[in-house]
């Protein structure tokens, strides 16, 4: 290919991919679904029982789930999402539902219809309702009814004909919702203002029709909705809410914008960032970041997912994971001018040497999305989907696609001058001199790493003696996700204080615990209970405060069972996540940088606990979720150590003394700085973003997210790369033998070149 061609076939494919996304973009944007805490809507956690208190079978879970559905459709919400989950258990989400509380009514309402006589014999049952035979109508004197079409015309006359022999005054044919066996008959019922039973006809003459009304003391809308349930079926089982949450529209589309809106800030900033340090590599890379983050979309949209805000989080960090593996092959290339290849040299050199670090840092952090998707629940799951859909497209954008542009760039020969990639002529090197990528010089060549272990060593029991009276003394302020209870979230047209909402709530009759006031402006008034509400005082809530403040308020109810879960779940993915790296690590590596990584992973993960516990931020199912993303980026700031650890001891052939392997291990901490501190920086501006900009109901996650990114890049140079040295020294002690380069091949792409 001639070298023009390769800049005309550059531009073609730029334009191409431009024109494709600028075409397209809007109808992408508009098909990907929003979770119900980026446009309202509820989402409610079902425990199933059988009414005769018989064991949950797959069968009943699945005709439930098939009822749900029904009553779902009837409700006309667009794209609901009911999912049975575990052995008794099913998730109901509802997004963009404006009338939330008469949905979350009729979810649970078993609607058994049963017509008996005064005695309370069953007569008849909705099995003999005619399919969709119910309607919501209205009376010659224009009162709300409810008309019936039975199967069987002769199976009502035997029912009327039995009502008849009943004899005058007890001639009536009851019409019952959701009867309860040895608690409800129609003598108490019939004394009370308001009966239980729906109607109470009085029966002159044997009927021979199919055609029934149900007249009672109805509204309109509620005899659409029993019309509704009826036509759906009968629960055959009884649900028991065990966790909730709902979210107001305006809570959504506030949320979504500021989100959204923090997102693109921190990215062009990073844009800026890449082009500025790393100039032509810096260009490539904002553009494969453009596409990597159009692809994400339209994966997105192939699987049906729903995105949150935690999703919208984890796409801004994807960016910033994707962003590394393009610095990682920058920092290559730069190394290799610098010894004086020519660029299209450094080129193949730098993609070569890069590939082993970035599989590695991307396939731990893989592993970590992967529990947290398999334990995860809700929001979190949704986060971890599209952290996997970030981290595989990340291989074909950052790896291929960044390669395959930057080729052609280096290759048409019209970037030869080392300018073009950030090396001053001060820096360069020429090839006689015979210098190697892996003996060059660095900015952070005083630093003594290994000379200082001990001191990071007692910094760290350090932060772990006083992380452990902190959390001893503060305790974690778990929220309702972790122990039970209620968080009810008002948003006000104006500012708030909060000793006016506290008395506010006392006034309605909710109490709170406490009350915490958020926002920008003042205008959100957040308080919690230490018990769960029932589905009643929840509507009673949301109808009060919609009344005085004109918005409806976002409500989560969990219970004590699914607290108890979420911490076991939590547990098991951090246990499983550390299991999983050990023996990754061991394999690629060596079991004692299996171990270092462990340590500075707890280490990380402690110091965030003591921290949160220390500020009081409250802990809750989110904070699960940012937690496992810093095991994921602490892991992946220490494989690339450790893969430049091992790249150097491999150089070196045979290492006699540890003085010879300090050396080592400090020149490989020193060779990887820049690319730690530049990969970080570049993902703490997002997070910035998304602390400052972002919606205040992922603050706390990004608060995390921040402190395990700068204790993430502490723990790797100074504790997990220092604990391999130390039991790396013990070895050679105990054997009085040396550190010998070992022929493995890493990944077929990343021997070291001597």
């Amino acid at each position: 290919m001639k070298l023009v061609n390769r800049i005309i076939t550059f531009t073609l494919i730029v334009l191409l991919l431009f024109t494709g996304m600028g075409t397209t973009v809007q109808g992408v944007l508009e098909k990907v679904r929003l979770g119900l805490d980026l446009q309202g809507g509820f989402e409610v956690l079902y425990k199933v029982e059988t009414l005769d208190g018989s064991k949950v079978t797959p069968e009943v879970l699945t005709d439930t789930n098939a009822a749900l559905n029904r009553r779902v459709n009837a409700f006309g919400v667009s794209e609901p999402s009911i999912s049975i989950e575990g052995e008794d258990r099913i998730r109901v989400q509802l997004a963009g539902l404006d009338d939330q509380s008469s949905a979350r009514e009729l979810l649970s309402t078993t609607a058994n219809l049963t017509f008996r006589d005064v005695d309370d014999n069953v007569l008849l049952d909705g099995m003999d309702l005619k399919e969709n035979g119910a309607v919501g109508t209205f009376s010659d004197t224009n009162q709300p009814i409810v008309t019936l079409t039975l199967k069987d015309a002769a199976k009502f006359a035997e029912a009327t004909q039995k009502v008849l022999e009943k004899g005058p005054g007890k001639n009536l044919l009851v019409v019952w919702l959701d009867f309860e066996e040895g608690v409800d008959s129609y003598a108490a019922e019939a004394v009370k203002e308001d009966p239980k039973f729906a109607s109470a006809a009085s029966v002159s003459q044997v009927l021979n029709t199919t055609n029934v009304m149900i007249q009672g003391n109805f509204t309109p809308e509620e005899t659409k909705n029993l019309a509704s349930i009826l036509n759906s079926g009968s629960l055959p089982v009884k649900l028991t809410e065990i966790y909730s949450t709902s979210v107001g529209a305006q809570f959504g589309e506030k949320a979504l914008n500021s989100t959204v809106f923090a997102g693109v800030i921190g990215v062009l900033v990073i844009f800026a960032f890449m082009l500025l340090y790393y100039r032509l590599p810096g260009f490539v890379s904002i553009i494969t970041l453009m596409v990597f983050t159009y692809l994400v979309l339209i994966v997105f949209n192939g699987i049906n997912a729903v995105l949150t805000l935690p999703g919208i989080a984890a796409v801004v960090l994807g960016i910033g994971m994707a962003v590394d593996a393009n610095i990682l092959t920058a920092e290559r290339i730069r190394e290799e001018l610098r010894v004086g290849h020519t660029p299209k040299e450094a080129f193949k050199l730098g993609s070569k040497q890069s590939l082993s670090a970035i599989v590695d840092a991307q396939l731990t952090t893989l592993l970590v999305a992967i529990v947290l998707f398999y334990f995860g629940t809700s929001s979190v799951k949704g986060f971890a989907t599209t952290l996997i859909i970030t981290i595989l497209l990340s291989f074909v954008t950052a790896v291929w696609g960044s390669r395959m542009l930057l080729g052609l760039l280096v290759n048409s020969g019209y970037f030869d001058n080392a300018a073009w990639y950030g090396i001053p002529k001060s820096k360069q090197h020429k090839l006689e001199e015979g210098l190697k990528a892996l003996d060059l010089t660095t900015k952070f060549d005083r630093l003594d790493f290994v000379g200082h272990r001990r001191k990071f060593y007692a910094f760290s029991m350090i932060i772990l003696v006083v992380g452990v009276v902190i959390i001893g003394i503060f305790r974690l302020n778990l929220g309702i996700d972790f122990s039970a209870g209620t968080r009810v979230e008002v948003l006000a047209d104006r500012a708030v204080t909060q000793e006016e909402m506290t008395q506010y709530f006392e006034k309605i009759g909710f109490t709170a615990e406490d009350v915490i006031i958020s926002g920008e402006e003042q205008n959100i008034a957040v308080s919690r209970y230490k018990t769960e509400f029932s589905q009643k005082e929840i509507l009673d809530l949301k109808a009060q405060v919609k009344e005085d403040f004109g918005h409806e308020p976002s409500v989560s109810a969990v219970s004590s069972t699914v607290g108890e879960e979420l911490v076991k779940n939590a547990i098991k993915a951090l246990i499983i996540s550390t299991i999983g790296i050990i023996i990754y690590v061991a394999i690629r590596f060596e079991w004692r940088m299996g171990i270092g990584t462990i340590i500075s992973l707890l280490h990380d993960v402690f110091f965030i606990v003591a921290i949160f516990s220390l500020l009081r931020l409250e802990v809750e199912i989110t904070f699960i979720a940012a937690v496992l993303t810093i095991v994921g980026y602490s892991i992946n700031d220490t494989i690339v150590t450790f893969d430049r650890i091992r790249e150097n001891v491999d150089h070196a052939g045979k290492i006699a003394t540890k003085e010879e392997l300090a050396n080592i291990v400090n020149k490989s901490l020193r060779q990887t700085m820049g690319r730690s501190v530049n990969t970080v920086l570049t993902v703490i501006i997002v997070v910035v973003a998304l602390i400052f900009l972002g919606a205040p109901s992922i603050q706390n996650f990004s608060i995390a997210l921040l402190i395990g990114l700068v204790t993430g890049m502490y723990s790797s140079i100074c504790i997990a790369a220092q604990i391999w040295y130390s039991l790396k020294v013990r070895e050679m002690n105990k054997t009085g033998g040396s550190v010998v380069k070992k022929e493995k091949k890493q990944w077929g792409s990343d021997e070291p070149v001597v």
